[in-house]
Formats: C-alpha cells, sequence, structure tokens
C-alpha cells in the first residue's frame, strides 16, 4: 500500500514538474519573440533646440520626472544597474554622442520615440526602461529633453549589453515586472491630452505614474515580485494606516525636499532621492494632492 502511494505521489510530482517547465518554456519563449517584434511605429518629426529656455526644461526633465540622471548618471554616459539576481542585470546606456553612446546612432526623432514609446533605432523594444510612464509627455517636453541630451559633453564609456534570466521573462509575461516595455504601450492611442502643470490631483495624477514602477500600480508597496532579498521592500504611498495616512502636506514636501521621513528616518538609497529634491514646488504639491485622493489601500497589494 505505502508503496503504491509513494508511486503515485512521485508521478503526480513529475507531472507538476513537467507542467511548470512547460510553462516556464513557453513564457520565456513568448518573451523572446515579443522582444524580436519589430514596430511599425515612425518618429516624431521633431528637432532639437538650442533654446536656453528649452535647454532648461529639458535639464530640469532629466534630473526629476525623467529620472535621467539618476539611471544613466549625472553625465549621461551611462551606468553599471542593479544585479536584481534571477531577474537579470540590465545595465543604463551612454545617452551621449561619446564612444559608446547611443546619441550618435539615433536621430532626434529616435531618441523621442525611444523615450516616448519604448521603442529603440532598430524598432525593437527597449528593456526594463519605463517609458510606459512618460508615454503621457507633451511633445514640447520631448524636444526639451532631447535637446538636453543634444547638449551635454561627450562621454567615451562603453556599457555592456546585460541579460534578462529567466525568472525576469517569467515576471514580465505575467504581468508582475516590466520588463519587455514597447509591448505596454498602445501606440496607436493618442496622445493624452494632459493638463497643464498645477499644484492639482489632476496633474499629479500623471506625475504619479513615474512611482508604479516601485510602489505597483495601486501605489500600496511590497516586496516587488522576484527581487532579491538585499532590495528594499517599496513602501504604501496611499492614504492607509500603513501608508501615509499620518501625514501632512508639511510632512509630505519635507520628504521630497529631503529625503527625510517624518520619524526622522532617511528614505533608501535605492529610492530616486535627487530625482525627488529635484521635482519643482508644482510637482510636488500635485503628487500630494493626487495621492491624498486615493482609496487607502493595504501594504503589499502593489
Amino acid at each position: 500500500m505505502l508503496k503504491r502511494v509513494l508511486r503515485w505521489t512521485a508521478i503526480a510530482l513529475f507531472v507538476l514538474l513537467l507542467a511548470a517547465a512547460g510553462f516556464v518554456f513557453a513564457q520565456v519563449s513568448a518573451f523572446d519573440a515579443s522582444l524580436a517584434k519589430v514596430y511599425d511605429v515612425p518618429p516624431p518629426a521633431i528637432a532639437a533646440s538650442t533654446d536656453p529656455a528649452v535647454l532648461e526644461r529639458g535639464k530640469h526633465l532629466a534630473e526629476s520626472l525623467g529620472g535621467c540622471q539618476a539611471c544613466h548618471g549625472n553625465d549621461l554616459g551611462g551606468e553599471p544597474g542593479e544585479a536584481m539576481g534571477p531577474i537579470g542585470v540590465l545595465p543604463a546606456p551612454n545617452l551621449t554622442r561619446g564612444k559608446g553612446g547611443i546619441g550618435a546612432r539615433y536621430s532626434d526623432g529616435q531618441l523621442a520615440r525611444l523615450i516616448r514609446s519604448g521603442i529603440k533605432a532598430d524598432g525593437r523594444s527597449v528593456r526594463f526602461m519605463p517609458s510606459q510612464d512618460f508615454h503621457w509627455w507633451p511633445e514640447p517636453d520631448l524636444v526639451a529633453i532631447v535637446s538636453y541630451m543634444r547638449s551635454v559633453p561627450n562621454v567615451d564609456r562603453i556599457m555592456p549589453d546585460g541579460h534578462v534570466g529567466v525568472l525576469g521573462k517569467v515576471l514580465d509575461r505575467m504581468g508582475k515586472f516590466t520588463l519587455d516595455v514597447a509591448r505596454r504601450i498602445d501606440h496607436e492611442a493618442p496622445p493624452p491630452k494632459v493638463p497643464a502643470p498645477a499644484p492639482t490631483a489632476a496633474y499629479g495624477k500623471y506625475l504619479a505614474k513615474l512611482c508604479q514602477g516601485c510602489h505597483g500600480e495601486g501605489l500600496s508597496g511590497g516586496k516587488i515580485p522576484g527581487a532579491p532579498t538585499e532590495l528594499p521592500i517599496p513602501t504604501n504611498i496611499t492614504p492607509h494606516q500603513t501608508g501615509i495616512k499620518r501625514y501632512t502636506e508639511a510632512d509630505f514636501m519635507k520628504l521630497l525636499d529631503t529625503g527625510i521621513k517624518p520619524d526622522g528616518k532617511k528614505l533608501d538609497p535605492f529610492m530616486p532621492i535627487e530625482a525627488l529634491t529635484a521635482m519643482n514646488e508644482v510637482e510636488k504639491k500635485a503628487l500630494w494632492a493626487y495621492l491624498s485622493t486615493l482609496p487607502p489601500k493595504p501594504f503589499g497589494g502593489r
């Protein structure tokens, strides 16, 4: 009797393992096929400007909302990226026209398409870069940030290609972690009608898209699926008792201005603190206005 039970248990485990292997193989194959897809999305017809006001706006976007410097370095010459265990490692490329930089290979329109649509010069999807969070940017902002990228000094720095691990591919296909970026964007939809920058919840709703990559679509935080244990767990930024319910607007402004929480503790360095502090007053107030209107959600719902 015991031998029969053990035999059937072994058979059941084998079938489960076989099914799991088949599932993983299917997800990895789908990821690879999607990343190889060439998108028929023409680059926007824009040209870089040398107007000081445009360059200043581009510099602001690169330092704050775009997070360009947080990922690609203060010189935009690229960074090695965080090792994310079995998810993979994805270096941030050199954006300048120097040796190893993509700036020399991309037209102004192709750079704008990369930012807005997550599509590289060869028509394929970029990996990991959160273009889905920038897709709402109006054309003047695209012109501004491309113009600023063209204005920075060339950096000679060749970055490695990096890789996406099996777990990263599976999590992407399951919608748990975005690595195949262009697939997440509706390229046929017209750009959304974004309200003018103002300290309102309506404008803050768009700014908060930049928070979703870490804090989740619901902004309630929780462990990033598949992330190594050394990565910090994103917090809840909804007005729940496990989130920012006890924050005042002054507390929130101090957090963004200094990186210090109401309890006196500093934000984890994993947070893009420099990008947060570089936001202007209108953007900070708009983000607070929007987060304050969210339904409270318990921590961990992401």
